[in-house]
């Protein structure tokens, strides 16, 4: 099993080595035969070759078996001209990534902001909607028709919104509640929005067993706090996907714990849901759970399951004494004690 690993920006060398030494224990314990190349992309990658992602590190994920792509600063890039690429954007539409997916999940004894608990899955379209980074095939999707108006275009196909539709439903057809929610704003967007349910209620029709809802993205966002329950998978384009996702994750105990994996036809990149934090960069105060769930997710895909299990399993004890927790959810721990803290349990257990 051959994993690419990415460290990326601020906190993502710690958070990845993180993730690493958590690998490393179950790869000894459940014998996975993983073996890690790492690379360079962001920052470095730029001062070293001019580039924050070279063409040798696309074709490096294109022959792994996955990637853990750590988190970018790709804000504080330079311009596309100067080398100021993003990372995570290049490889979603290079390895055609086009499913994001992101559970939140409450645990027992971790503190969350709203009382009732989360288990849900958002399932969001990674490569069409307002990103006008990789919506396009040449050029961007966002441009200046004169200095003083901006315009971002939105595109949404028949093929986009019929495979994650596709992923949706079969993810929820295997969990007990068996429901989908998809999200939309076609009471405004009508034509956009209109292609797209178009397409899912296709798919849904192929699912009896599955039960489907459709709701306004604003009436989403509200009942996502106030009644969290009522939602199993949630099924999105990518603006409105990325925006509740990161909700959920927030109401599930924070943006800490957001696991995420990018999956496509051939390829998996793991990703943690949340940026680069460069202001706590190089302090040990990183929560890492959420790149090391992000990896778990990835180990699943690729048949590891009971590696997977194991590390979700160790998440779940840590988070469950403030003892064995990071400090940004109550806890003593740094990053680095974190990660050896569940390399011990999973070791152990």
């Amino acid at each position: 099993m051959d994993l690419l690993v990415l460290s990326g920006d601020g906190i993502g060398p710690e958070i990845v080595g993180a993730t690493e030494t958590v690998l490393g224990a179950v790869n000894t314990r459940f014998d996975l035969g993983l073996r890690l190349t790492r690379a360079e992309i962001g920052f470095p990658a730029l001062e070293r070759l001019g580039t924050t992602i070279p063409a040798a590190v696309i074709e490096a994920a294109k022959a792994a078996d996955g990637v853990i792509l750590g988190p970018v600063s790709h804000n504080a890039y330079p311009p596309v001209a100067k080398g100021g690429l993003n990372p995570s954007g290049v490889l979603r539409r290079e390895l055609e990534l086009f499913a994001n997916i992101r559970p939140a999940r409450s645990r027992d004894g971790a503190p969350r902001p709203v009382v009732p608990a989360i288990d849900l899955v958002v399932v969001r379209e990674n490569l069409e909607g307002f990103y006008a980074d990789r919506n396009m095939a040449s050029g961007s999707g966002e441009f200046l028709v004169e200095p003083d108006v901006a315009i971002a275009m939105r595109k949404i196909t028949v093929k986009g919104s019929a495979r994650i539709a596709e992923a949706a439903f079969a993810i929820a057809a295997a969990r007990p509640r068996a429901k989908v929610t998809t999200i939309h704003k076609a009471n405004v967007l009508r034509l956009s929005d209109g292609l797209f349910l178009t397409e899912v209620r296709k798919v849904a029709a192929r699912y009896p067993q599955v039960a489907h809802e459709e709701l306004l993205v604003d009436s989403a966002a509200a009942l996502l706090v106030r009644d969290p329950g009522r939602f199993d998978v949630i099924l999105a384009t990518n603006m409105f996907g990325d925006i509740l996702s990161d909700l959920a994750a927030e109401v599930a105990g924070g943006l800490g714990l957001g696991a995420s994996l990018n999956l496509g036809p051939e390829h998996a990149v793991a990703q943690a849901q949340h940026g680069s934090a460069p202001d706590i960069a190089g302090q040990d105060r990183a929560n890492p759970a959420s790149l090391i769930g992000s990896a778990a997710m990835l180990l699943r895909h690729l048949g590891a399951q009971d590696a997977a299990q194991a590390i979700e399993k160790a998440i779940d004890a840590a988070l469950a004494n403030p003892q064995t927790r990071t400090r940004d959810l109550g806890g003593v721990l740094g990053t680095a004690a974190f990660a050896t803290w569940l390399a011990n349990f999973i070791t152990e257990h």
